[in-house]
């Protein structure tokens, strides 16, 4: 259509060029008929305007499959697989969930983490995403339609993308009352490479659910506040019901909704659509999440929830106010506002301070990590450690986002330009969630729908007048108005830059979606020097080896980052895992790695420990393993146990693993099971046995013999090490041999301060520094 127009109004000013004077002068007198206003354009724009809502859909639908293409990517270069690591663990649920029920669930007690504490699953896992892909596979199967609970998980976060481009599109029409935005918005959201990070074929986490979630309860409660309907207002309860049960993330909608009430109230502009709205909102929405075991009474004095409760209680308080404002005089008004007001305040304030400082209520880790980026590393290194919680660059953010960075400033203008009340959502929720994700990398992906409908509002609103412009030239000149004035060349400009911006985008997002984000992280994928490819495959290799080799009461201690892949691929038990919740329990194996290979011993032999995992890339350029983690375990271990020091493992005032490395170091658990037998191979012809990829050095310890694990596996590209645990040998942990003693002291003090016992008995001694465990061995004579 916009080269139609364009055509059309080279053609006219060709032909006036042509014909001379007299067509000028018979168009003159004619009032100058415009081209606009020919039988042919006519019809093609009542043709248009008839055909529209179905072009709309079309496009809509076109939208939603593109959504689940492009994250195919990973099923078809690799293979229908579970990825990355929570995802195991949801993963393992849901076929629990799928076999025993609900209620089996609820009832789920899983001996096989966090040995020997367990986990009571059903009070302390979000289920939302568990119960929709059981129920899923639950009417599939209904219908006679045999698929593996598998497939299910692996194909259930690309169909959501689907529907979060359809929610993205009700939103911005709701905000804009413009479905061409609304267009844009579900196009730029389906394939942005943030949100397509979390939501790729077998990315089976929380976010692949959450986020449509997400987007679909603004695009509700925006209805209802828009209509001020008490159905719509239920509606969006029970969407946030659903948003609770998926993920922790619903604390941005109890705290972004109340913003935007205060900021409307600010404004000026509070109604009782406003007021219905939120209140049933609120209501029934507390009441809703309630229901979830993980948040129950959360939902009422945690402190993410204070701002909903402060903001409930304020409007009763205002529409109260205003009821009864007819019924008293101006000056007692003004007397009862400020009394209302003060009185307000100072409750909500006390209350707060009472509740915070009795603990019974606080604020998260990860909330006061959003408020202070420095808190997580100054006191809870466990949330620092993770990689999803550091800041975000500038590079991540052109990278997940594209040129939606360049588009967003554009649509915030927009809303702010003629602000309404949906405008003034948009704008609150981008800002709030550019800074969150500035604080945390992670957060990118909650970025990505709000600055994917800024970005479709201010490409709308930018196409939109640039049309109008060229409209305007296309008119005669007694039509033409002054507001659109800008010359057809700079228009025509615009419109195709804007084309090839949202062209590039659209390639960038399909690269994106093939070739970073599609690999499992299970699988890991390279190339050689002639460029073929070439599949590492020892993360698979290894979890198969732990589940025919090993027993199945057999204990597995790694750091826990594994953990859920070790239960999920191995069906073994383990120590720790990614669900955190005991920091003191993830430190004592923290403490283990970083201990000598004696003390270790004693840790792993007080847990039960038969196996112990490390993750190793030294040899295969493999820049995530465990060495490069190391210092995060010392520095958990040493937030609970004080001996563990993190300067005592840096050589030179540097953390290395070369020659100049510590004695520490060189000497930690950690190092002698990820180096051992190292210095056996060579990695490159060039460089001396023993030289590592990843940090480009020679290991300093090297020859070394290990006394208490043995290797029990060494995956092809040794990326993945297991070592068992040795029993104790004969005699083992002895200080006192001695001959025709039976009855003596059991501890070398009370030995060397002398007895009568020993009097009357011939005896020899040797006197061993002592040891954790005191095993006493006697030889009578």
């Amino acid at each position: 259509l916009f080269f139609f127009f364009f055509k059309q109004k080279t053609a006219y000013e060709m032909l006036r060029s042509l014909v001379g004077s007299e067509m000028c002068i018979r168009d003159s007198n004619e009032g100058e008929a415009s081209v606009l206003d020919s039988p042919f354009v006519q019809t093609l724009n009542s043709n248009a305007q008839k055909w529209a809502p179905a072009l709309r859909m079309t496009i809509l639908l076109m939208i939603s499959i593109l959504a689940v293409v492009v994250r195919v990517f990973s099923v078809i270069r690799f293979e229908s697989i579970i990825h990355e690591f929570d995802p195991w663990f949801n993963y393992r649920t849901t076929q629990y969930l799928a076999k025993e029920g609900v209620y089996g669930l609820w009832n789920w007690y899983d001996s096989e983490s966090w040995y020997p504490l367990g986990r009571s699953v059903g009070g302390t896992v979000y289920p939302g995403l568990m119960v929709t892909s059981a129920s899923v596979y639950w009417v599939l199967h209904q219908l006679s339609i045999p698929v593996d609970i598998r497939n299910v998980c692996v194909f259930l976060a690309p169909v959501f993308a689907a529907f979060t481009s359809i929610a993205a599109y009700l939103m911005t029409n709701v905000i804009t009352k413009r479905p061409e935005a609304g267009l844009f918005s579900a196009l730029f959201v389906a394939i942005v490479p943030s949100y397509m990070s979390r939501s790729v074929a077998g990315s089976y986490d929380n976010e692949g659910v959450s986020i449509f979630a997400l987007v679909f309860t603004f695009y509700m409660y925006l209805k209802a506040a828009d209509t001020g309907s008490l159905l719509w207002s239920c509606g969006a309860s029970l969407a946030f019901f659903y948003m609770v049960s998926a993920w922790g993330g619903y604390a941005f909608i109890i705290n972004i909704i109340p913003i935007y009430i205060v900021a409307v109230f600010l404004s000026g502009n509070i109604n009782n659509r406003l007021y219905v709205s939120y209140t049933v909102f609120y209501v029934l929405g507390t009441i809703y999440a309630m229901q979830i075991p993980f948040v129950g009474f959360q939902a009422i004095h945690s402190s993410e929830h204070m701002a909903s409760h402060g903001v409930f209680i304020f409007l009763q308080v205002y529409m109260f106010i205003n009821w009864i404002k007819q019924y008293i005089t101006k000056s007692a008004f003004k007397a009862l506002t400020r009394l209302v007001i003060f009185t307000f305040v100072s409750l909500l304030v006390l209350g707060f301070l009472y509740l915070t400082f009795t603990g019974k209520t606080k604020w998260s880790g990860r909330s006061l990590t959003l408020l202070d980026p420095t808190y997580a590393k100054k006191f809870i290194p466990i949330i620092a450690s993770v990689s999803e919680h550091q800041a975000t660059t500038w590079s991540s953010f052109f990278f997940d986002l594209h040129y939606l960075v360049m588009f967003t400033p554009i649509g915030l203008y927009y809303c702010l330009k003629k602000p309404s009340e949906g405008k003034l959502f948009a704008a609150i929720y981008t800002v709030l969630m550019v800074y969150f994700a500035s604080v945390m990398v992670r957060l990118l992906l909650v970025l990505a729908p709000a600055v994917s409908i800024m970005s479709g509002m201010g490409v709308s609103y930018l196409i939109r007048f640039l049309i109008k412009n060229l409209k305007n030239a296309l008119k005669s000149s007694k039509k033409q108005s002054s507001k659109y004035n800008v010359p057809s060349e700079f228009s025509v400009v615009g419109i195709l830059l804007i084309s090839y911006l949202v062209c590039t985008y659209t390639f960038h997002a399909n690269i994106a979606g093939a070739e970073s984000y599609s690999h499992p992280s299970v699988i890991l994928a390279t190339r050689d020097q002639q460029g073929n490819r070439l599949i590492i495959d020892d993360f698979r290799e290894a979890y198969y080896w732990l589940r025919q080799n090993t027993k199945p009461e057999a204990k597995i201690m790694s750091w826990w980052d594994y953990g859920y892949q070790i239960t999920g691929f191995s069906n073994r038990t383990v120590l720790v895992d990614n669900n955190t919740w005991n920091n003191s329990h993830i430190a004592t194996v923290g403490t283990a790695m970083a201990s000598s290979e004696e003390d270790a011993y004693e840790i792993a032999e007080k847990l039960d420990v038969d196996y112990v995992l490390v993750i190793f890339g030294g040899y295969s350029y493999y820049s995530g393993d465990d060495i490069n983690k190391f210092l995060w375990m010392v520095r958990i271990g040493g937030g609970v146990f004080p001996h563990i020091k993190e300067e005592d493992f840096y050589g030179s005032g540097q953390y290395r693993v070369d020659g100049q490395a510590s004695q520490t170091m060189l000497n930690c658990l950690m190092y002698k099971l990820s180096y051992y037998r190292f210095d056996e191979v060579k990695t490159d012809y060039w460089k001396p046995a023993g030289y590592d990829t990843v940090r480009q050095t020679e290991i300093g310890n090297k020859g070394y013999k290990l006394r208490r694990f043995e290797e029990a596996f060494t995956s092809e590209r040794w990326i993945v090490r297991i070592f068992k645990v040795k029993p104790r040998e004969n005699r083992d942990g002895l200080y006192i041999r001695s001959k025709g003693v039976i009855n003596y002291p059991s501890d070398t003090a009370t030995f060397k301060e002398g007895s009568s016992l020993f009097t009357n008995h011939k005896y020899s001694t040797k006197v061993v520094p002592p040891k954790k465990r005191k095993t006493i061995t006697v030889s009578t004579a």
